[in-house]
């Protein structure tokens, strides 16, 4: 098969179990092998030394175990020295090759975050952080290549990574707040939607001094009885959200399968999600980095730049994907221009001072250090975005593209839409734009703003609306829709199934 199929992004992913109509396996035991072997082929390269060694870990899925075992044994019989982590989260994968002790030459994660249990996948890491697309790219290629490494046969071992990464946890919240038990008095429920991430209320909630009596789901299980885990769904934030007001808790923590994305819950049950989520680290590290930049993704709202501004801070609206979001924060670094979170919607948030890793285990453990201080100082989490102004209806509609040569169709339209919105009343396309077009209307035409961009992998265009009154987006719908319509092969029914 053409392995170049199984890229996503800086990520491999495919269909590892049957279960879904119509999804067949591609992530065959020969492929996953090619797959170690051309990891081998690419780390030996990469790194010019025979003595490799590399770490393996798995999320919860069904099909982790399997996977893992062709991985490991392609890798071995390339001459690396591979050690089997067993059940570990994304980030805690990178942190193998960089806690002193371990210091693995790579990393690889078997994980397909939280897409659907027949799915399964890899990510990859060196000392350098997590591989980019080009990478995985060479990857493939060294996967579908006759080559070897001509090494002698390597080892596998089993070994443990978990205790230590929560140990790094445990003393960053120590260290911050000078005591052994700094959540003594505070109950934290977490969901882990049994992925990846109940290891997180034993070895960290527990040691801190917190009752994490309520939480739920931690036991891992790959074919996720309760919920998807994932803090955009609907359904898994209304489950912690639930678990936070039956338990009159301080904080609920929800991770997603693979632990490197988190959402939260305040004690009043409000969700801390999405922008807030973004507002709330960008308060944190704004008062410990005075001025620095707030990277963030292309639908970030009005509010949080203006929330960013107020705070002392600037922001700076990049493209989606969270590997794009990080890579700008790293290239204004490298540019001399202090950026200590790059953050996305969805959830990825990485911090300078955790190696740029999109870490949701980390995230939180940051709320709980506010959460421990306030206590102390006489603030709350609350606090700390209370002056965070929030749209009055935000919405987002999936269109599809109905071809398949799509990208220069959607191109085509947003050049079209561009022009369209110059001469448009009222519309004002927003400067620094990098992706799509964003575009702001006036209280006359829905006071808010609407952004149309192309999907960063399918054939389809998402449009992002947002409005500082009620009924605004429907107003900017409206005005929106007459163009959309012009184009037969861009699916816009369901803007027009919402003006009805």
């Amino acid at each position: 098969m053409d392995y170049q199929k199984l890229q996503n992004g800086s990520d491999i992913r495919g269909v590892a179990l049957e279960g879904i109509e119509g999804q067949h396996i591609n992530l065959t035991e020969q492929a996953c092998r090619d797959i170690g072997r051309g990891f081998a082929l690419w780390l030996s390269r990469r790194l010019a030394k025979k003595e490799l060694r590399v770490s393996v870990g798995r999320d919860s899925r069904l099909s982790g175990e399997a996977l893992c075992g062709w991985l490991c044994e392609a890798m071995t019989a390339e001459g690396l020295q591979v050690t089997d982590f067993g059940m570990a989260s994304t980030p805690a994968m990178f942190m193998s090759t960089v806690t002193m002790g371990f210091e693995f030459d790579g990393a690889v994660m078997i994980t397909a975050s939280h897409l659907p249990f027949n799915r399964n996948g890899f990510k990859f890491f060196t000392r350098d952080g997590g591989v980019e697309k080009q990478d995985i790219s060479a990857i493939l290629a060294c996967a579908a290549s006759a080559d070897h490494t001509g090494f002698p046969q390597g080892k596998l071992t089993s070994g443990g990574f978990m205790d230590a990464y929560a140990g790094l946890l445990l003393n960053k919240v120590r260290q911050a707040t000078g005591h052994e038990r700094p959540l003594e008095g505070f109950r934290v429920v977490v969901d882990a939607g049994n992925g990846a991430g109940g290891f997180y209320v034993d070895k960290v909630l527990r040691p801190l001094g917190a009752n994490t009596e309520g939480s739920q789901f931690l036991e891992p299980d790959g074919s996720f009885p309760n919920h998807i885990p994932n803090p955009e769904n609907e359904e898994a934030m209304a489950a912690i959200m639930g678990a936070v007001a039956k338990n009159k808790a301080d904080l609920g923590i929800i991770f997603d399968t693979d632990v490197d994305r988190a959402g939260a819950v305040l004690s009043d049950g409000s969700e801390l999600n999405r922008n807030r989520l973004i507002a709330m680290m960008s308060a944190i590290l704004l008062r410990e980095h005075p001025g620095t930049t707030i990277v963030t993704d292309s639908i970030t709202s009005t509010g949080l730049a203006e929330f960013i501004t107020a705070h002392g801070g600037v922001h700076h609206r990049f493209k989606r994907g969270y590997r794009n979001v990080i890579n700008e924060s790293v290239r204004l670094n490298a540019e001399g221009h202090d950026s200590q979170l790059a953050m996305e919607t969805s959830g990825h948030g990485a911090l300078k001072e955790n190696y740029f890793l999109d870490d949701g285990a980390y995230l939180v453990t940051k709320l709980l250090i506010e959460l421990a201080r306030g206590k102390k100082e006489g603030y709350t989490l609350h606090s700390l975005i209370a002056d965070l102004r929030e749209p009055a209806e935000s919405r987002e509609f999936r269109m599809n593209l109905l071809l398949d040569d799509f990208k220069p169709y959607g191109t085509d339209v947003i050049e079209k839409l561009t022009a369209y919105a110059a001469s448009q009343p009222g519309w004002t396309v927003a400067p620094s734009n990098y992706e799509g077009i964003r575009v702001n209307l006036g209280k006359a035409h829905g006071d808010g703003w609407f952004l149309l961009r192309m999907s960063l992998h399918d054939p389809l265009m998402p449009l992002n609306i947002e409005s500082d009154e009620k009924g605004g987006i429907k107003t900017i719908a409206g005005e929106l829709y007459g163009f959309l319509r012009q184009y037969g092969k861009l699916d816009s029914a369901a803007v027009g199934a919402f003006l009805k």
